[in-house]
């Protein structure tokens, strides 16, 4: 019998050392001898991931993430801080949900005067940023090249002008730049985070900026209000689950009841900012 070795420039052949004539008996030792002989070797192959899209750059020096930063930090300089949005992309314009966030970024761009934050896509990000358009406020946006909805494949916002926006590859200069965009350093500056119902994205972002705030690492040196929106009770069931954490000791009683502030509806988040910020 034969076993050819794949990739390597030999083959060997594996055969036993009795006359052809005899069979033998499966209880006899039967010695076996290799003989090996070349072949022709296989040319190497590179590997690729037939997953990976072909407009995929590999990160090749980390100086291209902190490019990417710079263009943030300075569209966040330019725009002015404000109130940074988190929620779904897949909301279509006739869901409840997307009517609520876009009039609450309307009133509380009027409210708190200031600049609207986003990831600038489809969906709630859609929403907040016509909102925030309605009430003639300063809109920023910080997209990402790859999201779910419908404008996964373009870099650019139907509408925004591009100097208001930056859509990165990078997720980690994203994540800095929508952080940046809530740091409260004086008293007059007036920001806010508020997570509107979303899936994986919303919830990531939500927690990293949480973790942020619970280790004292979001780099604000004034407090940032935290409000998570909870339309049709669409957040109750993650409370629970922090409830059973709490209950296991993963958190404390009220460690994370006390990082944010939970609305059912526009009219508590807004009051709640009012207070917060000791405004009419």
């Amino acid at each position: 019998m034969g076993v050819s070795m794949l990739g390597s420039s030999w083959s060997f052949r594996l055969s036993p050392k009795t006359p052809p004539s005899r069979t033998p008996n499966l209880t006899e030792s039967v010695p076996i001898c290799l003989k090996m002989r070349p072949c022709h070797p296989y040319p190497p192959r590179p590997l690729k991931c037939r997953s990976m899209s072909e407009d995929y750059v590999e990160r090749s020096s980390p100086f291209e993430v902190k490019k990417e930063l710079e263009i943030c930090f300075d569209l966040i300089h330019r725009l002015g801080r404000g109130i940074l949005y988190l929620g779904s992309a897949r909301i279509p314009p006739n869901h409840s949900h997307y009517l609520q966030a876009q009039e609450l970024s309307r009133e509380a761009a009027i409210l708190l005067d200031c600049t609207t934050w986003s990831g600038a896509g489809p969906g709630l990000m859609d929403a907040v940023t016509k909102g925030a358009l309605e009430a003639e406020k300063p809109v920023g946006g910080i997209k990402i090249e790859k999201e779910a909805g419908e404008w996964t494949a373009s870099k650019f916002h139907p509408y925004l002008p591009p100097q208001n926006y930056h859509t990165c590859r990078f997720f980690s200069a994203r994540k800095h730049g929508l952080v940046d965009a809530v740091m409260r350093n004086n008293v007059s500056d007036k920001t806010a985070v508020i997570a509107l119902p979303g899936g994986v994205g919303t919830l990531d972002e939500m927690f990293e900026i949480l973790a942020l705030i619970q280790l004292k690492r979001i780099g604000s040196e004034l407090p940032v209000p935290f409000i998570v929106m909870n339309y049709d009770s669409f957040y109750t069931k993650l409370f629970e689950f922090i409830e059973s954490c709490e209950d296991l000791g993963t958190v404390f009683k009220g460690e994370v009841s006390a990082l944010w502030k939970v609305c059912s509806n526009n009219s508590e988040a807004l009051t709640y900012l009012a207070e917060f910020y000791e405004l009419p």
